[in-house]
């Protein structure tokens, strides 16, 4: 009885929080309800099976894989420290409500805190999964096979509301989602992650939703991919991705797939706004087997911090036009009247309150760059304001991102 009362409250909370998804304002509200201590689980380490509460301001320690069944709650309120040993992994067949706040996040973290050494949540056949206010670091440590794995893997046709969370130093796809899931990936800070491929967003197979008021800085590969599956075309991914602030990424995947700011491919459709791209590999993609009639796209800000930038990432040398992949020659997006486009270094520079000008970094470097923007940006007031009157992740009218 009391593990059905539990699933009922969580199921009611990420009800309420998946609510906010009627207009673009309020898709935007931040919303911190209070997660019970129902099951409360006691401060310590933690093993298989597992249901309940992680309570406030306590620690626990993740020896080997956890599991929640289905049926089952995993819930975790403000506050919490979690720390992962052995390479585990949090499998997901129930419910994930993690709930911290901006004043007490809550945090997972490898035991080492070094890039790619633990498993992150997999939860391929989850209920529903919510991640807010929550610092989930170094994930993707190997699978048995040595692969790298997803720091959020979710392929079921369920919710998903990840928001105000932080992400840094994943090896593969940071937030990988398909089959149908509808989705709120909501002002998150996505930080230099991929070792050598991986995508930040990678949402395929009919996934809709919104992406909106994200950072994503330093990622392997692209920073927003939208795919359909490239058999069974219906029903479409079709994702609004706006107001988002892309910078330095695709250099360590380099040639072999040079990674995007946005891209759109195999039937997939969108609309593309109020982005801010700076100094990745190439800007917006949208490949010829995207659906091109019914994607809409422009007042993206791109810009190119220098002229050209040597990959050497298949040895040798090769100098890439940053600003000659704003829009790639191998893709059919085309510049807007709307857009804003740097056509020489100064010229629509977003005017980042501080920006340390590295194009390429590695996997796990740090950064304190802040991409605020100052006053005089070329942002400000040029956005669609169906979506928002500003460009990129922060905005003036305080619905953006609140890192």
């Amino acid at each position: 009885m009391k593990t059905r009362n539990l699933f009922k409250i969580a199921v009611v909370l990420v009800m309420m929080i998946s609510s906010c998804s009627k207009s673009n304002n309020e898709k935007t509200n931040v919303i911190t309800p209070t997660v019970p201590a129902s099951n409360p689980i006691v401060p310590g380490n933690i093993s298989g099976f597992v249901k309940g509460t992680l309570t406030t301001g306590n620690t626990y320690t993740i020896t080997s894989d956890l599991t929640i069944k289905l049926g089952d709650t995993l819930a975790s309120q403000q506050g919490v420290t979690v720390i992962v040993k052995g390479n585990a992994q949090i499998n997901v067949q129930g419910v994930l409500l993690l709930v911290g706040t901006s004043d007490q996040p809550i945090s997972f973290n490898s035991d080492s805190k070094l890039p790619g050494t633990w498993g992150g949540f997999q939860c391929d056949s989850a209920q529903s999964v919510t991640i807010k206010w929550t610092h989930v670091d170094n994930t993707g440590g190997p699978d048995p096979s040595g692969d790298p794995r997803k720091s959020v893997l979710v392929n079921a046709a369920i919710n998903v509301d990840i928001e105000d969370s932080w992400f840094t130093n994943g090896q593969d796809d940071l937030i990988r989602i398909g089959n149908n899931a509808k989705i709120s990936i909501l002002r998150n800070t996505i930080l230099c992650s991929g070792s050598t491929d991986g995508e930040a967003i990678n949402l395929k197979q009919g996934v809709t939703g919104n992406v909106a008021y994200n950072v994503i800085y330093s990622q392997a590969g692209t920073g927003v991919k939208l795919e359909t599956n490239d058999i069974v075309p219906i029903p479409q991914t079709n994702v609004n991705v706006y107001n988002n602030t892309l910078v330095c990424n695709g250099w360590r995947r380099g040639q072999a797939e040079p990674g995007r700011g946005v891209s759109l491919g195999v039937n997939a459709r969108g609309n593309v706004y109020n982005n801010i791209m700076v100094d990745n590999y190439q800007g917006l993609e949208i490949f010829v087997d995207a659906d091109t009639l019914n994607t809409k796209y422009g007042n993206n800000l791109f810009y190119a911090s220098q002229d050209a930038f040597t990959d050497t990432t298949q040895g040798g040398n090769l100098s890439i036009s940053i600003r000659g992949n704003f829009y790639p020659s191998d893709g059919v997006g085309k510049p807007q009247s709307s857009d804003l486009i740097s056509t020489a270094v100064g010229n629509q520079d977003p005017m980042f309150k501080s920006f340390d000008g590295k194009v390429s970094t590695p996997n796990g470097a740090t950064t304190t760059n802040d991409y605020h923007l100052l006053t005089g940006s070329p942002a400000i007031g040029k956005g669609n304001s169906q979506y928002n009157s500003d460009i990129g992740a922060y905005t003036s009218d305080g619905n953006g991102n609140k890192h």
